[in-house]
């Protein structure tokens, strides 16, 4: 099942149902007004959800209308928790050795996370407006989970159980601000601006076997002005799958429906399938050369991030987006 939101119906949206192949959609308002009014009810309203998915598919939903891309809001337009990890160390480990650091041996067993922005969601497809370039504007390509009400105290063996939802991320970052919030030793507000969601949030079992161990596993294809910046593959070099990062999250606290839980920068130990953020390609610069030579975002720059299937086929629509002077 593949569900998104219009961008009416006010600050949540209109909840809706989207054919596998993204081309033809269908209001699900009638089922549950807003994704996250479904996420909270998810066992009283999942069956109804995925009939209108079946009608959809074979051409007898009522009202069914072509899918207008600009026409949607992120499938959470606002969330009431974001909590984005790190689980892809060859990322991690890049950026320590860049500046002279080891990676801790704790990294191995206790994941990096942190609560990110998520009063609100830039649109799938639009711009990213930033005060200025001096800031350092960067895209970070990843997946995320969207959960449902999820206890506090749950085992990584249990977590799983509270997915509901798999979806892609464009997690902007100002990394030219991050270095003096961080060295306060009090975590990122500035540096880390409003994030962008992928058009379309899609239950665990549309990936079929891509979908295992808590893990996708398929490549993130990341484009930068216009041409392939990275491909890494999910599936590898992820330290932490989504229900050890759930667990995590949930070991003092509960988790409330609609907590997207991000997985980090997409990476790989193979640096020939290129990187998911300009940081980490100045990393490898810096350890190569001693010196970054690519520049972060310009006005202007475009990023598109997307996923496809084996058969080429977009699993959840694509993120495209323009850096803009706010």
């Amino acid at each position: 099942m593949k569900l998104a939101s219009l961008s009416e119906g006010g600050r949540d949206g209109t909840l809706i149902v989207v054919s596998r192949d993204l081309s033809r959609a269908a209001k699900a308002d009638a089922v549950a007004p807003t994704l996250q009014a479904a996420l909270e009810n998810w066992a009283d309203v999942e069956t109804d959800l995925a009939v209108l998915a079946g009608r959809l598919e074979d051409g007898s939903a009522s009202a069914a209308f072509d899918l207008d891309w600009n026409g949607l809001a992120s499938p959470l337009p606002r969330a009431f928790q974001f909590l984005d990890g790190s689980a892809y160390l060859p990322h991690v480990e890049r950026v320590r050795r860049a500046r002279g650091a080891e990676m801790p041996p704790s990294f191995l067993t206790d994941p990096l996370m942190y609560q990110a922005v998520s009063d609100g969601f830039l649109p799938p497809r639009g711009t990213i407006p930033a005060g200025s370039e001096d800031f350092g504007i960067d895209f970070e390509a990843e997946v995320c989970v969207i959960t449902g009400d999820v206890p506090m105290g749950v085992s990584a063996d249990e977590a799983e159980a509270g997915i509901r939802l798999l979806c892609l991320i464009n997690d902007v970052s100002l990394r030219n601000l991050i270095p003096a919030e961080l060295g306060k030793g009090f975590g990122f507000v500035q540096s880390k601006p409003r994030s962008a969601l992928s058009p379309v949030a899609v239950t665990p079992d549309e990936l079929g076997s891509a979908w295992s161990g808590g893990k996708i596993h398929l490549p993130l294809l990341t484009h930068y002005n216009g041409e392939l910046f990275g491909r890494p593959e999910c599936g590898e070099d992820m330290q932490f799958g989504f229900p050890e990062l759930i667990a995590h999250a949930a070991k003092t606290r509960p988790l409330g429906a609609g907590t997207i839980i991000g997985s980090g920068t997409i990476a790989n130990q193979d640096e020939s399938v290129g990187a998911s953020c300009l940081a980490e390609r100045r990393m490898l610069e810096i350890i190569a050369e001693g010196k970054p030579k690519t520049p972060f975002m310009r006005f202007g720059d475009t990023v598109r991030i997307e996923m496809l299937d084996a058969a080429g086929q977009s699993i959840f629509g694509r993120l495209e987006h323009t850096v803009e002077a706010a």
